[in-house]
């Protein structure tokens, strides 16, 4: 992974809520895009609810690196809960990206001074388990949390994701978790 395009995700979330499925989700998409991707866990107590970290690292080049990414370039948060029990926000980049599953705007959120220090336009809020309610009948943000990532980072294009989706869950449920994707997305870009 010397020199070339390295972007790495840290995903934070709690046991069943499908963080480490997103990670998997965002390495196919970075595969299909004809980047090298990988996509690991990392569990404490491995039961429902409990803060769960997952990662997800895209390259140019081969990826050697095995390790937990201590120093990432964007953070997806599917909990709100995490912001204040857990120190999800260790080691993002000064010019990373922050993206956190919530109704609530930055400012309700009490992490004024975290997204103040990151650069415009690189945080926003999106109802990713609202919008997944809508679509798919269930409470899981993840795949619409993706759809409001790649509107974020354009690290990787809309279409790589959908596709992942499409080649991890099969027929009307692929279809759904699709459209939630793409709903995050719009919202994403809209603001």
């Amino acid at each position: 992974m010397e020199g070339g395009w390295v972007f790495e995700i840290r995903l934070h979330g709690r046991g069943g809520q499908g963080v480490v499925t997103a990670a998997e989700l965002l390495s196919v998409a970075a595969f299909d895009e004809g980047k090298h991707a990988q996509a690991f866990p990392s569990f404490g107590s491995e039961r429902m609810g409990a803060p769960v970290a997952s990662y997800c690292r895209m390259a140019d080049t081969e990826i050697r690196l095995r390790e937990p990414i201590m120093d990432p370039d964007a953070l997806i948060i599917q909990d709100p809960t995490l912001l204040h029990s857990v120190d999800v926000f260790s080691g993002l980049k000064p010019d990373g990206f922050l993206l956190i599953n919530s109704r609530h705007d930055i400012n309700g959120l009490g992490i004024d001074e975290v997204a103040a220090a990151l650069p415009p336009g690189h945080v926003a809020c999106v109802g990713a388990t609202e919008i997944a309610q809508r679509h798919t009948g269930r409470p899981m943000p993840n795949a619409a949390l993706l759809g409001g990532f790649v509107a974020l980072t354009r690290a990787l294009a809309i279409d790589a994701v959908l596709d992942a989706i499409h080649e991890k869950f099969a027929g009307p449920v692929g279809d759904a978790n699709a459209a939630a994707a793409r709903e995050a997305y719009d919202a994403v870009r809209a603001n």
